[in-house]
């Protein structure tokens, strides 16, 4: 234990003693490192020609920064409006061609209106030809009905008359005087039935001819 504390108090009184000693004095390659350096300072700071380059290099670098800035914002804002232009002038192309499309889809919807009024007018007007067709067709089995009504009653008629008659090889001077007669008017009266018959058959086979042609 005493060694120890023998050994702390002399590195103490030795420590004290270096610090209270002046300080040494530096090398001489301290010296001539230091000398250089204050000579190389002062040759920098007194010498206009060096300071000037480098202020010339500095400046014309900074203005070539300048101009290339300046010129990549021209370029920048040139070619920002040249694409305003070109979507201005897209615009308008698809603008102008929208209207043009409306106005063909206008023209068609125009041209399809037309032609469908036309459609339903030649649909109705062939549904009235067809009536019209259907109704003569209707008058004309009418027609034909009636007239082989009154044909064959006229037949009838023809035959009841016929069955009245005398026969002709009787003669005639030996019937009575009224029964003559009487037999005279029965031929008349079948000659104007024969006529009448004849001229219904005409007027029938005209009738006919009428109502085809009509219903061509």
């Amino acid at each position: 234990m005493s060694s120890l504390y023998t050994r702390s108090k002399e590195f103490t009184r030795n420590r004290k003693s270096q610090s209270d000693s002046p300080p040494s004095s530096p090398s001489p390659i301290a010296k001539t490192l230091r000398h250089e350096r204050l000579s190389r300072l002062e040759s920098a700071g007194t010498s206009p020609t060096t300071s000037d380059s480098y202020s010339d290099r500095a400046s014309s670098r900074s203005s070539a920064y300048t101009r290339r800035e300046n010129r990549l914002a021209s370029l920048s804002s040139r070619t920002e409006e040249e694409t305003n232009r070109d979507y201005k002038k897209l615009y308008e192309g698809a603008l102008s061609e929208n209207q043009k499309l409306k106005s063909k889809l206008q023209e068609a919807q125009l041209e399809l209106a037309d032609i469908k009024s036309k459609l339903e007018k030649a649909a109705q007007q062939k549904q009235e030809k067809t009536s019209d067709r259907s109704s003569m067709l209707e008058m004309e089995k009418r027609g034909k009905r009636a007239l082989e009504r009154r044909l064959s009653e006229m037949e009838e008629e023809m035959k009841v008359s016929s069955s009245r008659l005398i026969p002709t090889r009787v003669n005639r001077e030996d019937l009575n005087p009224l029964v003559a007669d009487s037999l005279g008017l029965e031929k008349q009266v079948l000659t104007e039935l024969k006529s009448d018959n004849q001229r219904l058959k005409d007027e029938n086979g005209a009738l006919i001819r009428v109502i085809s042609k009509l219903s061509k």
